[in-house]
């Protein structure tokens, strides 16, 4: 199986009918799954994970990403008394996803200064432990853990440690980013695609709007054929794909996604009644 979605509903604005406050539902009609994207700024609160549960359908799926503070982005001090309370209060506001069933997985992406070094190891083997009761993906954004005397050895431990393995499609520019691995390590495997915007990877700039550069990227229907094959190999491999656009810079990354669906010729089920076709003809 197939999952395809975005990374993220608010910033695909050909994807809505509706008021700004119904983003989710209209999102929802489109694609059944999405990256939460908000908890990774902030552990958010309990109404506002009740309101998204509520605005989804049944068998609507989230991709919950890890705080910062857990993934070692967060500069400056932390509002937690200690990494113990942060993780307890993170796990209690995942737990909603999961008692609804609307959990895929639980997203840890570290930073590209996150090396394969020992005591990163240990540090995985922590979020393990503390994030026990919940699907973990792992996504690395340094390339030391796919160097070729290690890249094995990074594969056997995810799978050791029940993790799911992140598979990314990203710009080659050195060591902070990581090369396409096809390779699942648990029976789900995700894929993100970050787009291939060279230029942008390399000199995103220093100001608030580092992402609209970064990010900024339209995959061709050759780049979505490679990536398709990519996916119906790791079909073979685990029992669920789940397909992220993360190219939303440019407003690209809703088209692409249809016309990978397309592609793969799939059809989503129990999706929310807006449904609209928007999209006829691809890219």
């Amino acid at each position: 199986m197939i999952k395809i979605g975005l990374t993220g509903w608010g910033d695909h604005p050909e994807l809505y009918v509706s008021t700004a406050k119904e983003r989710l539902q209209d999102y929802s009609s489109h694609f059944p799954i999405v990256e939460l994207d908000a908890s990774f700024y902030a552990i958010q609160p309990l109404k506002n994970t009740l309101k998204w549960l509520k605005e989804t359908p049944d068998n609507f799926q989230f991709v919950v990403k890890a705080y910062q503070g857990i993934t070692g982005h967060l500069r400056g001090e932390s509002p937690f008394n200690s990494p113990k309370e942060m993780f307890e209060i993170y796990r209690q506001s995942v737990i909603p996803f999961k008692e609804e069933g609307k959990l895929s997985m639980v997203l840890v992406q570290f930073p590209p200064w996150f090396q394969c070094v020992k005591e990163n190891v240990d540090y995985l083997l922590r979020i393990r432990e503390e994030l026990r009761d919940f699907e973990v993906a792992i996504e690395f954004r340094h390339q030391s853990w796919y160097a070729s005397e290690l890249k094995n050895r990074t594969i056997d431990f995810l799978k050791t440690h029940s993790f799911h393995h992140s598979v990314c499609d990203e710009p080659q520019v050195g060591q902070g980013c990581i090369p396409l691995v096809p390779i699942a390590t648990t029976d789900k495997v995700l894929v993100r695609l970050h787009g291939r915007n060279t230029y942008g990877w390399i000199n995103p700039g220093n100001n608030e709007k580092w992402r609209e550069v970064r990010y900024l990227y339209d995959y061709n229907k050759e780049e979505l054929s490679a990536i398709k094959k990519h996916c119906e190999q790791l079909e073979k491999q685990a029992k669920e794909v789940v397909v992220l656009f993360n190219n939303n810079s440019g407003g690209h990354a809703a088209k692409n996604a249809k016309a990978f669906q397309q592609m793969l010729g799939i059809e989503f089920k129990g999706l929310s009644p807006k449904q609209l076709d928007l999209f006829e003809g691809g890219i």
